[in-house]
């Protein structure tokens, strides 16, 4: 404890001279980046990327460490290498500038201007994710202006298709076409994690080491059909139908993994009452413990694989008896499960012969990150001195972001967003989207710390 306090100091030390440059760089970025329409139909990410690509070019960068790239003209994404000594493997950073569209007439302020009220920054995409890809873009730009050579080269990819709203996912085929510019020891990804907050305090700050992989499975009936007046046992919306009510009552077993088990482990000492004891014994692999917490929806996502029906279809005709009836069932695996297994386990439990179960696209397993002791370690610290006492808990993510194709590559990836958000006030994707200002200040504040942590500076 007394060399991390000693370490935190020195951190400390070496960043008050310029304390608020970060934060008044940070605003100026993310007040570009909201008001560039990057949506995937109406907007365009090349604009933005240019626009910083000549920030960092301005900052001293090398034009040949900047590139704007893509497979076309329209949504491209940029990429930034801070040169290092070479003496350990890059770190990839990496956040998303796209964002999903937002209608003007539902929102109380413009959606595509940086707006301050109230102590509050409104504007599409500052929670998800341009808060985050701002404090990146102005840690990397402080960290040139002040001639740091970290032990390592840092990449910064901000890339456009998360979102599925474009033509393309920009880290996809950055992979596939460019590996070796943004290959990397690991990355860290904006775009996940981040301290959860009650009224602006935060309670923990996730660590996220792994996501689960989100399968589709198309379900489906055929029948002779027939004329609605000779109805029959067995038609195919009837068998579906069926098949479809067992999902509700079945799902697949409970399983932890490093990360789930340390996530409810350490959620044990947050939590409280009933839920905090059923979390301790989570962690211990008590069974009965699982199912008792399973009955709360986040929780059973954390500790299943899961399934669901998103889509229903079925008839031609309101006087004919079905030919066809088809559904679509929604998988999100946990790493480590394999799909073929899931797909088995999906078909018993539907106990329909006549359903045929297909999986929809190609399998792609998404691996859990190792859980790295110095990556955690950097992570708390940078948390303790922003916010003292705030617990770091490593977690899965339900959900999918651009980690998923990192981890697929090889590349291990860990979810460390640092701007506070209210557990009641989530408004990614929604109307009114904002952050606190001294809340992005501080997230602004706290991956300077880390990434200025991680550097083990030259000089």
């Amino acid at each position: 404890m007394a060399q991390c306090a000693s370490v935190l100091a020195v951190l400390i030390g070496c960043s008050a001279p310029a304390q608020e440059a970060p934060q008044v760089l940070a605003r100026e970025v993310l007040r570009e980046m909201i008001e560039t329409d990057t949506t995937g139909e109406h907007g365009d990410t090349t604009p933005l990327a240019n626009a910083l690509a000549d920030r960092f070019r301005k900052a001293g960068f090398p034009a040949e460490d900047v590139q704007v790239l893509g497979p076309q003209a329209r949504h491209r994404n940029l990429v930034v290498r801070l040169r290092g000594s070479g003496r350990a493997r890059p770190i990839l950073v990496i956040s998303h500038l796209d964002v999903v569209e937002a209608k003007p007439e539902d929102w109380t302020v413009p959606p595509f201007k940086l707006t301050e009220k109230d102590g509050w920054l409104y504007g599409r995409g500052t929670q998800d994710i341009k808060g985050e890809a701002a404090a990146e873009a102005a840690a990397f730009l402080q960290l040139k202006q002040e001639g740091v050579v970290p032990k390592r080269d840092f990449i910064l990819a901000l890339t456009t298709g998360e979102e599925g709203g474009t033509f393309y996912n920009g880290m996809d085929w950055l992979l596939k076409n460019h590996r070796a510019l943004i290959d990397a020891e690991y990355c860290l990804n904006g775009d996940g994690g981040g301290p959860e907050s009650e009224q602006g305090r935060p309670v923990f700050r996730a660590f996220q080491a792994s996501e689960k992989a989100y399968y589709n499975f198309a379900l489906t009936v055929t029948d002779p059909g027939g004329h609605s007046s000779l109805p029959h046992p067995g038609t195919a919306i009837q068998v579906l139908a069926r098949g479809v009510a067992r999902l509700d009552d079945q799902q697949p077993a409970a399983r932890l993994d490093d990360t789930t088990r340390t996530f409810f482990r350490r959620m044990a000492a947050i939590e409280h009452g009933a839920a905090a004891a059923l979390m301790a014994k989570v962690a211990l692999d008590d069974t009965n413990a699982m199912a008792a917490l399973s009955k709360d929806a986040e929780w059973n996502a954390k500790l299943h694989t899961t399934w669901v029906t998103t889509l229903i279809q079925g008839g031609h005709a309101t006087n004919a008896l079905p030919q066809r009836a088809m559904a679509v069932v929604n998988c999100r695996m946990l790493p480590g499960d394999d799909i073929l297994d899931i797909q088995r386990q999906l078909t018993n439990t539907l106990a329909e012969p006549r359903i045929e179960v297909r999986l929809l696209g190609s399998s792609r397993p998404s691996p859990a990150s190792p859980l790295r002791e110095d990556v955690v370690a950097a992570v708390e610290r940078s948390t303790e001195a922003v916010w003292p006492g705030c617990p770091v808990v490593p977690t899965m993510e339900n959900g999918a972001t651009d980690g998923t194709y990192l981890r697929r590559a090889g590349i291990p990836t860990y979810g460390i967003g640092g701007i506070p958000v209210d557990r009641d006030d989530v408004r990614a994707h929604g109307k009114d989207e904002r952050i606190r200002v001294k809340d992005f200040e501080a997230g602004v504040k706290t991956f300077a710390l880390l990434l200025r942590d991680l550097a083990g500076q030259e000089r």
